[in-house]
């Protein structure tokens, strides 16, 4: 389905009917497709899961000039205001991840849960030239195809690449650049990730060559109820790669106990 949010059309995908909802967003050019396989585990085993393409990605696209950090956290609400959801554990990945701290941080009272899968830091870079941006509006399928291979190391995964790459490719090379870029504008908020008080998983994969695993080994010692779950052997998007460990993950950390 689409939703109108905030002036954008949103495609929005459901399964799962709960009570325990889930609402999910990629990083960067990843759309709710990044999330299929673990969601659809969860759906299975009792739980409502939401995803969506955030703007920029998938089958959302708007104006680059539309896309900014500020507009994708007010998405998330925007999306659990039209589907009448009061509260969710919240999932993100990569640049998702940082979205979904901030979603929480400023909407405390909307989430009862935060999942990060391999999170970007969040951290607002210094402006100026951007050399991927750059790379990606001179020729966004070398770039993709780069970024890709560097994100799935793992071995007997070319079949991943090729989903990735399909994935990515759907989004326009301006607003992908525009993606980059946002992370050098005055609207990145600077938290207190201490001050997250929602029980929070951190997943990440030991050969995340992107975002570093020690990144996440760091954010756990600041979020006080927090956990790490460290995938041995995986890159940088298991939602992919390890989708039953991370469906494990977070059944166990979020199911309550019998």
């Amino acid at each position: 389905m689409f939703l109108n949010v905030n002036g954008v059309r949103l495609r929005t995908v459901i399964l799962g009917t709960g009570p325990r909802i889930i609402v999910a967003i990629g990083g960067w050019t990843g759309s709710s497709e990044m999330w299929e396989e673990p969601l659809g585990l969860l759906s299975a085993d009792g739980w409502k899961c939401i995803a969506f393409d955030h703007r920029g990605s998938g089958e959302s696209p708007v104006d680059p000039e539309l896309i900014t950090v500020q507009n994708m956290i007010d998405d998330i609400i925007g999306v659990l205001d039209q589907l009448g959801v009061r509260s969710c554990i919240l999932a993100g990945e990569s640049s998702g991840g940082a979205i979904a701290e901030f979603a929480v941080a400023q909407y405390p009272d909307r989430f009862n849960g935060l999942v990060l899968v391999d999170p970007a830091t969040g951290e607002r870079a210094e402006r100026g030239p951007n050399a991927f941006a750059d790379a990606c509006r001179k020729n966004y399928p070398a770039a993709v195809a780069s970024f890709v291979d560097r994100c799935i190391p793992e071995p007997d995964s070319d079949h991943l690449r090729r989903w990735g790459r399909s994935i990515l490719l759907r989004a326009e090379p301006e607003q992908a650049a525009r993606l980059v870029e946002i992370w050098q504008e005055d609207d990145v908020p600077d938290i207190d990730k201490r001050k997250i008080s929602q029980p929070t998983l951190i997943i990440h994969g030991t050969q995340d060559v992107i975002v570093p695993i020690e990144s996440s080994r760091e954010l756990a010692k600041l979020i006080p109820d927090s956990k790490l779950v460290e995938l041995s052997g995986c890159g940088h998007v298991p939602t992919m790669t390890c989708p039953i460990e991370v469906y494990e993950a977070i059944s166990a950390r979020f199911t309550p106990a019998i």
